[in-house]
């Protein structure tokens, strides 16, 4: 009977150790599982942020070129807004001057936001503020004042 009892008793330990062999493959295989699912959906999500990031540039830069187009149409109607000053006013005397400066700041201009557009006026209000930082930080102050004062009274 002892050896019968010592026969199970291996028996058990031989289950035993097979049963920890087999849940430890398990496991790794779940971790194996798991490490791959982990991989996959950390893809996906490089995928679809670059996806979103190219989109974004996208449409940034489409609104980009909207703004610079609308602004060569402004350009355009100022040139034109300064031909139909010069055709109706008079040429000659006070009125005359003075129509004719404003004719000629409208076109001019008009002329200026055609070329350059908004990337061109940034690069130009960029490189002012460079040369002059000290009465462009007041001209900010002084602005920002202003907004304030203006948008506390409503």
């Amino acid at each position: 009977m002892a050896t019968t009892t010592g026969n199970a008793a291996k028996n058990i330990q031989e289950s035993a150790g097979h049963g920890v062999e087999r849940a430890k493959d398990a496991a790794s295989s779940a971790m194996d599982k798991a490490k791959d699912v982990a991989k996959a959906a950390g893809d996906k999500a490089k995928d679809v942020a670059k996806a979103a990031t190219d989109k974004a540039k996208d449409m940034a830069h489409t609104a980009g070129d909207y703004a610079d187009s609308a602004t060569s149409k402004v350009g355009g109607g100022m040139e034109s807004l300064a031909g139909t000053i010069r055709e109706h006013t008079p040429h000659e005397g006070v009125i005359g001057s003075a129509a004719s400066k404003v004719a000629d700041g409208l076109e001019s201009a008009g002329k200026y936001l055609e070329k350059e557009g908004l990337t061109g006026m940034a690069g130009d209000l960029t490189d002012v503020i460079k040369r002059n930082p000290i009465p462009a930080l007041l001209i900010g102050i002084g602005l920002g004042f202003l907004l304030s004062r203006a948008t506390s009274r409503s």
